[in-house]
Formats: C-alpha cells, structure tokens, sequence
C-alpha cells in the first residue's frame, strides 16, 4: 500500500522538505537568478520535486529564515539580497560595523524619527549610573540600507543622560549626521567599549511598522551601553535588525556585567518634554 503525498512518516518528511531545499537552490544557480528575481511558486515547486506543498511551505521557511529567500504574501517568492554584515561591538558609528558580502560599508541613509526629553525606566538609569529622576534624551532613528523593496533598515534609539550632554543639535541629526560623532566634537565622548544583549523577538507594532516587516517576520533586538575612557556610560542604545538580513560578528570581553535579563525587562522612557527644549 502506497502512502499518500504529504503523509509519510517524519523522516521522510525531513527528507522531502531538504530536497525541495536543494532544489530551490538548483533553480537559483542553473539560472543566474539575482536578488530579486521570481522563484517558482509553491505549487509549481511541489508539482517539480513530486512532494506536497506542506513539504514546499517547511522549505520555503527553512530558506527564508537562512536569508536565502524573501516571500511577500500576494507577490510571490524572490531570491534575497545577500546579508549584511554586523559587528555591534566594534565601538564607533553604526556605519563602520557594516559590511556588505564584499567586505565593503554599505550605503546607509539616517532619518530622525522623533527626540524627545522624558524620564528613565529604573533600569535604564541604573545603566547610565543616573537617579530615576533624572531626565534623559530619547532619539530614535531609522537608518535605509540600498533602496527600493531591497532596501533594508535598523531602528535605533539612543538615550543618553541631560546631566552629561546638557543640549543636542538636533539640525544635525535631521541632516542624517552621525550622534556619535557630534557627541565626540561637543562632549569629548567616545565610545571606548561596550557592554550588549541580543535577543531574538517577535517585533512590537511600532518596530513593524518602522522597519516595514511582513506579519510573521522576527526581529534582532540588540540592547546595550556605551562607555566613555573613564568607564562613565553615556548612553543606552537599542537596536532592531529584521532577523533574516543580518549576519552578526562579536568579539571580545567588556569590564561591566550590568545587563542580565531582568535588566532588560523595562527599557522605556516617559515622555516629559517638547523634543525642541534643550535642543540647539
């Protein structure tokens, strides 16, 4: 007795679902597809390896979630552009820990999103070594890797104390110019180690809508502190990568052992200012 299409016992499923793999990448190799071209679509691809479409759909994901593929619900599926290189604990802008897969800083542009005065979460001021009742920046960001339905982005906040940068050009910042570097310039800080939690998430409603993700999609949450040559922090920074565009680089050991867990569980400020007072 045979058994049905898409019914055989779990092995052969595993089996089924791998060989769909290699023959999606078959396809993508023997013909030249480039980032953005159309694959076959899961019928197709389950009328081709002679397999169900449960198989295909376990492969399709397999695949995207190895950055391989992109599928968009309605459009159909397209081969990915290749990842992009991260090395969050190499100290200094954003821009100089990317590289593109020929070793190179893609082009990255910045959009002010919001910068605002407010009051740090517990957490958040033990970080900064600040009373809860000190008021602190909160800037968010959103920084477009290439362009078009190609386009990547990484959502960025920084938070940093008002005690130690008293005022902010925020004319800069909305020119797409680097805080890091104005930080530098104007406060003489710079960012000598830090201190960071990955953590793998589903995104929040204003994380999907910022960095455009399909429903379903994760995201790379990456939380840290940066340090001054003093061993001061001057800012908290938080980081949100789509999970499927990324590879990420780490290395090295920090002084500080300030963010387990429960650290990480109230990461918020609460507004208390207009974003222009302060700001010059």
């Amino acid at each position: 007795m045979s058994t049905p299409k898409g019914s055989s016992p779990a092995g052969d499923r595993k089996l089924r679902y791998q060989q769909v793999q290699e023959l999606v990448l078959s396809i993508m190799a023997s013909r030249d597809l480039r980032p953005g071209d159309r694959l076959p679509s899961t019928t197709e691809l389950a009328e081709i390896a002679d397999v169900s479409t449960i198989s295909v759909r376990r492969a399709l994901d397999e695949l995207e979630r190895a950055g391989r593929i992109r599928r968009h619900q309605g459009l159909g599926t397209f081969v990915a552009e290749p990842r992009i290189g991260a090395d969050p604990t190499r100290p200094g802008e954003l821009l100089q820990t990317l590289t593109d897969n020929q070793g190179r800083s893609p082009s990255v542009t910045t959009a002010l999103i919001t910068m605002s005065v407010g009051l740090p979460s517990s957490t958040i001021a033990a970080a900064l070594g600040v009373d809860e009742g000190q008021p602190t920046w909160e800037i968010w960001r959103r920084r477009t890797i290439g362009q078009g339905t190609s386009a990547d982005r990484i959502l960025e906040r920084a938070v940093l104390p008002l005690s130690r940068v008293p005022s902010i050009d925020r004319v800069r910042l909305a020119a797409g110019e680097s805080l890091y570097r104005f930080l530098q310039e104007r406060y003489g800080f710079t960012d000598e180690y830090t201190e960071q939690a990955f953590e793998v998430d589903s995104p929040n409603s204003w994380e999907s809508e910022q960095l455009e993700l399909d429903p379903g999609e994760l995201v790379v949450r990456i939380r840290g502190v940066s340090f001054d040559s003093a061993g001061q922090a001057f800012d908290c920074f938080e980081q949100c990568y789509r999970a499927t565009k990324f590879t990420f680089y780490t290395a090295g050991q920090t002084r500080h052992r300030i963010l387990g867990p429960s650290e990480l569980s109230n990461w918020s400020v609460s507004p208390l200012a207009d974003p222009q007072q302060g700001a010059n």
